[in-house]
């Protein structure tokens, strides 16, 4: 059983129904939630004017492996209509692989850790109110 933690974003529509059915969709597709960070409203990362987001990081247990996760990700996304025409657009549902237990991996379809994830307060905010020890962690 791996540890993997996610990051989950909403711009458009009702951005808290948005989170909890896709949490549901996780749960149900062999990714068992452990804790959910409280969600935070913030500005589009990179596109500021655009609509504001609602996201959540959870901690999840799951046998699949970095690229079926990835899979049921871009499933569950695009079971909420997401098409990927504009960059950072605005979207229903986003959901990012932060960390997948210690691994570090760089392929053409994933990078974990995220990249990013450390430039976003909101990421380090959840994971610290989640997993302060791990939160810690990364920022040394």
């Amino acid at each position: 059983m791996s540890t993997v933690y996610l990051g989950l974003g909403s711009n458009l529509g009702d951005r808290q129904r948005n989170l909890q059915r896709a949490i549901e969709e996780l749960n149900s597709s062999g990714v068992r939630v452990q804790k959910i960070s409280s969600f935070i409203e913030t500005d589009p990362f990179e596109c500021p004017g655009k609509h504001t987001y609602l996201n959540a990081v959870l901690k999840a247990e799951t046998h699949l492996l970095p690229d079926d996760l990835l899979d049921i990700i871009h499933n569950i996304q695009n079971k909420f209509g997401r098409r990927r025409k504009i960059f950072r657009g605005p979207r229903l549902m986003d959901i990012d692989i932060l960390l997948y237990d210690d691994l570090k991996l760089v392929t053409r379809r994933l990078i974990v850790p995220h990249p990013r994830m450390i430039q976003r307060e909101f990421i380090l905010q959840s994971l610290q109110e989640i997993e302060p020890r791990l939160c810690a962690s990364l920022k040394t």
